[in-house]
């Protein structure tokens, strides 16, 4: 601990302020701010959010060994393209890291996403063939496979046991020098699209550790935040909530604000500040800078889509983008009822009436909601499931979007973990997962009871994914997507018994400890913190059958400071932090973001890899100037007209649309139903009873989804839905569509 004389000179020492504002708080840390962090150590400990040194290491074998890779498979292509020797020799060419790894966050088994950089005379095209074939003759190498029609397009495979994810980005340069900096904007100039989508990830990251106090801190701080989301259900920005990138600039803007606070105490201040975050008002860790290279940034005054984004978190890197673009009205509500409980519970920790173990228990989502919406994906084949099981769980933020717009619908919730089911009820083999979505009825005022149909929100949805499936060729045989409504007393039906036994007894223990704000219930208390993928049931069973239910039942106080500052950086005192120990933590490198649109990858270098390896390491290098005031905090927009809350820009729909089809889409549907069914609707007694249950009106509407002609010369990125101008189907599907109908008494 601290001499008193060293914590006055500390106290005495001038602080450098970081953000766009000035700090809430420069006070130094206290004896008891060092035990609470130790504690919150040891906590996190069994969850294996730390790695041992030998794990550490091998990392960092890996990686120069693909280091290596990537440098002599650059130089045999410049000779076989003929360059000049001298060119050639001095080609170079980089591995960066970034996402959890580069930020010196990863966990026990994570696996590594990287970036490969290459000069001009190496094509695309190079780095998914002649680099992928280079790789499978490395004996190293298992599990290789490209996917190149990705957002990012990207190579999987698994290296000596490491996951790895490798992107590619080409420069515009000869050589790619070994003191390459992705910081420098010039870098971006006359890329493609994917490149600087690639770029970008590394880029965020090393703004990211520039605009942070205290990097110690920070990286405790996000371990520690990035396990409560986990363990509470709030992490994953495919389905509407956070990713990795946006809790890491959460974070980091706490930091901002209290730069000499310890974890412990940052952790308290996180949940402090953004429980209380007046949005939509953005995020933001520096002054958004102009730029020439006319890319599309996120600015609410030049695009008014921007003006809908209910979350908005922005990146610091040019070009600025909103990493929260997927969160809608109902998972921001999730969130920040998680927010106000993460603030509950650290309040009693720091007052020594709990422990840092309370923070990270996992919700009782089966316990919260008295209505449910059971989303199953079924295939006959696991290879096909895994790719089914991929899109369907990509869209279901579509189906959360399409409820919460219903007039009669306050709350969708969907639980990020997916199911098995329950094989005692089984009908026939397949390859099944299942999502629940937890949903909130509006009040109802005057009415004794009323009828809520939410077809349309079911079919809108379907709708999107057998489109996605058909327009890159995925939807095969046996790929179906079915949906019912089911009260909480009939979970039994769709969840393994053991499931819901388990989940019983941990109710029992701790529903009379913590009986407030949003609660979900995950899979397993064992849930895999690895990554940020969500990990899908893939086991073969049957899914539960519906006839087996004989009826259902349709009865800041420290928010920010108006000023916009920016000051120069200051150099940081951490020498208390000797006193907590902290497990070792990758001494990282640099990357970007593999997912859908522009998010992009946290990413961090604090020191470097063994002394035989080029791979980069951040120096603590800190960005001083002076930009000039873009955003202000307030209800007000960049140009000074009031915020569009989205909640009320997006009108419910009184009814369900679904009656009333327009004449032209009557007409493409007729056409379309002249044609031949490639599956045929099951006549079984069984299922005609389960269509035939009232109280979910299980209509026996047929539709055909059409598929596009596999002689289409160009593919469509996974991530985007044909347009108009798609070609026209040559042959069809028929998919059942059942309605959902219920009865809401008052």
């Amino acid at each position: 601990i601290f001499s008193s004389c060293s914590t006055s000179m500390l106290q005495n020492q001038p602080q450098m302020h970081y953000g766009i504002t000035s700090p809430i708080s420069l006070a130094t840390p206290k004896d008891i701010d060092y035990i609470h962090t130790q504690k919150l150590v040891e906590a996190m400990q069994s969850f294996g959010v730390f790695e041992d040194e030998e794990e550490l290491n091998h990392r960092l074998v890996v990686l120069c060994k693909l280091d290596n890779l990537v440098k002599e498979w650059i130089f045999e292509l410049g000779e076989s393209k003929n360059l000049p020797p001298s060119v050639v020799e001095n080609v170079g060419g980089r591995i960066f890291t970034f996402g959890s790894y580069r930020l010196g966050v990863h966990t026990k088994g994570a696996d590594i996403d990287a970036l490969c950089v290459a000069p001009r005379h190496v094509e695309r095209s190079d780095f998914f063939q002649s680099f992928f074939e280079k790789l499978k003759h490395q004996e190293e190498i298992k599990n290789l496979r490209a996917v190149e029609d990705a957002y990012v397009p990207v190579v999987k495979f698994e290296f000596d046991g490491i996951e790895i994810d490798l992107v590619f980005a080409r420069l515009p340069v000869q050589t790619v020098s070994d003191n390459l900096d992705l910081r420098d904007d010039s870098c971006l100039r006359s890329l493609d699209i994917r490149c600087i989508r690639s770029l970008n990830g590394c880029r965020v990251t090393d703004e990211i550790l520039h605009l942070v106090p205290n990097k110690e801190n920070f990286q405790l701080t996000l371990r520690a935040i990035k396990l409560w989301a986990k363990r509470r259900g709030i992490y994953s920005n495919m389905l509407g909530f956070l990713g990795g990138v946006s809790w890491a600039m959460l974070v980091a803007r706490t930091c901002q604000l209290h730069p000499n606070a310890l974890a412990s105490t940052l952790v308290n201040k996180f949940f402090l500040i953004f429980s209380k975050w007046e949005w939509p008002n953005p995020v933001l860790l520096k002054q958004p800078e102009e730029n020439n290279l006319n890319l599309p940034v996120w600015d609410p005054r030049v695009n008014p889509s921007d003006r809908y984004h209910v979350m908005p978190i922005i990146t610091p890197a040019y070009p600025q983008q909103n990493s929260t673009y997927n969160v809608s009205t109902s998972t921001r509500a999730v969130v920040v009822e998680e927010l106000k409980h993460g603030l509950a519970v650290t309040n009693e920790i720091l007052q020594g009436k709990s422990d840092w173990p309370k923070l990270f228990e996992q919700p009782h989502f089966f316990q919260k909601y008295k209505h449910y919406i059971v989303l199953t994906a079924s295939t006959f084949t696991e290879e096909h499931h895994l790719e089914w099981v991929g899109l369907v769980e990509s869209k279901i933020r579509v189906l959360v979007g399409n409820l919460e717009r219903n007039e009669f619908i306050d709350i969708a919730h969907v639980n990020p973990q997916s199911f098995p089911g329950n094989q005692g009820h089984c009908k026939q083999s397949g390859y099944v997962s299942m999502w629940f979505l937890g949903i909130i009825f509006r009040k109802l005022e005057s009415a004794e009871s009323t009828k809520i149909d939410l077809t349309y929100d079911i079919q809108s949805f379907t709708d999107a994914v057998y489109r996605q499936a058909n327009s890159i060729n995925m939807l095969k045989e046996g790929m179906k997507i079915e949906t019912a409504y089911v009260k909480r007393k009939h979970l039994h039906y769709f969840l393994p018994a053991e499931t819901l036994q388990k989940r019983k007894k941990q109710t029992m223990l701790s529903v009379s400890q913590n009986a407030s704000g949003l609660r979900c219930k995950k899979a397993s208390s064992n849930e895999s913190l690895n990554s940020s993928r969500d990990n899908n049931s893939r086991t073969p069973y049957n899914s539960a059958s519906l006839s087996m239910i004989s009826k259902l039942d349709t009865s800041t106080a420290e928010m920010e400071r108006n000023a916009v500052i920016w000051r120069t950086n200051g150099a940081n005192n951490r020498e208390k932090m000797a006193h907590v120990a902290v497990p070792p933590v990758s001494k990282a490198i640099s990357i970007p973001v593999i997912g859908s649109k522009m998010e992009a990858a946290v990413a961090v270098r604090t020191s470097g890899p063994p002394r035989d390896c080029t791979i980069p390491t951040v120096i603590g290098h800190n960005a001083v100037s002076q930009l000039r005031t873009c955003f202000v905090q307030g209800q007000h927009d960049l140009s000074g007209t009031q915020i569009t809350n989205s909640k009320s820009a997006v009108p419910k729909r009184p009814h369900s649309p679904a009656s009333k089809e327009c004449p032209k889409r009557s007409k493409e549907r007729e056409k379309l139903i002249g044609q031949n069914s490639a599956f045929k609707e099951d006549g079984n007694p069984e299922d005609v009873k389960r269509r035939s249950l009232e109280n979910i009106g299980l209509g026996g509407k047929s539709r055909l989804i059409a598929s596009i002609d596999t002689s289409r010369s160009q593919r469509l990125c996974s991530e985007e839905l044909p347009d108009s101008s798609s070609p026209v189907p040559t042959n069809g599907i028929r998919i059942i569509k059942r309605s959902i109908r219920l009865t809401l008494n008052q």
